[in-house]
């Protein structure tokens, strides 16, 4: 099995913007040290739930703080953007790197960045396939030109041009995205908002369009000396800085929505993933491993709002949990 951390940079409460990005900095040098086998930044703006608003500038950042560890983002939201600058980027992190590079893309969501970026709700809503097949064709050509809904340029050379495209994997949510993915044979990145069954049942959909793919699972795990003690720190700390963040997803054309309970959420997250003493972290892995077929799974390590806590998660993670479950036979 494969195993990475999801940092997506939320501002604790006391935190300045910088203090978090630093501690996102300091938990990826720890992974490595740990053992982990890579590590994913997330994009968000004009909110504290993270407060990253390039994962590939970031990650570029990281690849440059490490040396073994390979680095990716989860996700590079391809609504705000310009395939073929986010294509370019992602070209460049994989030369620069060695190939440590991987680039995880997601639609979006409808929400106020798509005004301020200027790329409006279609983009959202019907650009997703064109934008993914534009940047997919960057990557893995010399040239390209484009004739298309949304873009439309003459022919122009790829440059730089990786040595071989970086790994793509999408974000999804929908059987639309699932399928979009799978036409293209590209692996999907799957939720922590859902457990082992709704993940295994998108693998099967998937797998009725496309074949075989190393889908990628995530999940929030912290590790304590006894299942009731995790549980307990999750379910006090993690509301504090997820209940703010969570407040600024703001829709762009006003549609009613329904924010998480913070305190629900911590709740459904303990029951669904890898929360407890070592050997329950370990048994919930593996689990979900022989459940999904999923045999890579990033896991959310910070969420109990302290820099010293997340460093202490990680190292447990790498030393008791990690070794029992990396030789899982899977399903």
């Amino acid at each position: 099995m494969r195993f990475g951390i999801f940092l997506p940079a939320g501002q604790f409460p006391g935190e300045e913007h910088g203090d978090a990005l630093a501690r996102t900095v300091e938990a990826a040098a720890a992974a490595e040290r740990a053992g982990f086998d890579d590590v994913w930044v997330a994009e968000h703006h004009f909110m504290s739930y993270g407060v990253c608003p390039s994962a590939v500038t970031l990650a570029g950042y990281l690849l440059g703080a490490t040396s073994r560890i390979e680095v990716g983002t989860a996700v590079s939201v391809l609504s705000n953007q310009h395939p073929v600058a986010l294509a370019e980027q992602a070209a460049l992190l994989s030369l620069v790197s060695g190939g440590r590079f991987r680039l995880g893309i997601g639609r979006g969501g409808p929400w106020v960045d798509l005004e301020v970026f200027g790329t409006g709700l279609e983009r959202f809503e019907e650009g997703f396939a064109e934008s993914l097949d534009l940047l997919l064709a960057w990557l893995s050509s010399e040239r390209v030109s484009w004739s298309g809904h949304a873009f439309r340029f003459r022919e122009v050379p790829v440059v730089p041009r990786p040595t071989a495209p970086p790994p793509v994997v999408v974000a999804c949510t929908s059987p639309g995205t699932e399928a979009l993915a799978a036409a293209r044979g590209l692996p999907m990145l799957l939720g922590m908002h859902i457990g082992d069954e709704e993940k295994a049942a998108a693998v099967a959909r998937y797998a009725e369009i496309g074949g075989p793919a190393a889908h990628i699972a995530t999940g929030v795990a912290h590790v304590a000396d006894s299942r009731e003690e995790a549980v307990r720190t999750v379910r006090r700390e993690l509301p504090r800085w997820l209940g703010p963040g969570l407040a600024g997803y703001v829709p762009v054309d006003g549609r009613p929505t329904t924010p998480r309970d913070p305190r629900e959420y911590a709740r459904l997250l303990c029951e669904l993933h890898p929360v407890g003493a070592p050997d329950d972290c370990a048994a919930t892995l593996a689990a979900t491993a022989a459940a999904t077929g999923i045999r890579h799974v990033i896991l959310l390590v910070d969420c109990t709002g302290s820099r010293e806590r997340t460093l202490e998660n990680i190292a447990r993670l790498g030393a008791e949990v990690l070794p029992k479950v990396r030789d899982h036979p899977g399903p």
